[in-house]
């Protein structure tokens, strides 16, 4: 349901005059911490970017697809869909990339496309999620949390290649 702007503005400030709260110190308290999140999770997230493009650039993408894909051929995963599986957990935008290369390529109801599209689905952008729920204020770390979270990612990647009809 989509509500106009206009009437979010009166229900926010119906609600704020209702409980007697200040808006704009809520609004600049609210300012405040975001930017210290912000400052709190920006150096990962330059690393990770900087690691995402010194993996694309020096080839490791496709030498990792063409050793991954003997052993991967058995859960049914096109190997034209490896570099995507490999991208996957690092950027969200380089893979959203790399499935549309994909798709254009082999066209979204061949096998590959289905493939390649259910993992999109059914996996996250681990290094990326860890770097700013881990690095937000308050959250606990864990050191099962970037082992199973990429444990999960294998296993939606590779559901993908047996579950996908065809081939």
């Amino acid at each position: 349901m989509n509500i106009p702007l206009s009437l979010f503005f009166l229900l926010c400030v119906g609600v704020g005059a209702a409980r007697r709260t200040p808006l704009y110190d809520a609004f600049a308290d609210g300012a405040k911490e975001g930017l210290q999140t912000a400052k709190r999770i920006l150096p990962p997230l330059i690393a990770m970017l900087c690691a995402i493009r010194a993996f694309s650039a020096s080839g490791l993408t496709d030498a990792l697809s063409a050793f991954l894909a003997p052993a991967l051929q058995g859960a049914r995963i096109p190997k034209e869909t490896l570099p995507l599986m490999l991208l996957r957990p690092l950027s969200g935008s380089a893979s959203l990339a790399m499935l549309k290369e994909i798709l254009h390529t082999y066209g979204p109801d061949s096998r590959i496309g289905l493939v390649a599209s259910v993992m999109m689905g059914s996996s996250e952008t681990v290094f990326y999620t860890c770097c700013v729920y881990l690095g937000a204020a308050g959250v606990r770390r864990s050191r099962h949390t970037i082992p199973c979270a990429l444990l999960a990612w294998l296993a939606g990647s590779i559901a993908a290649g047996l579950l996908t009809p065809g081939w």
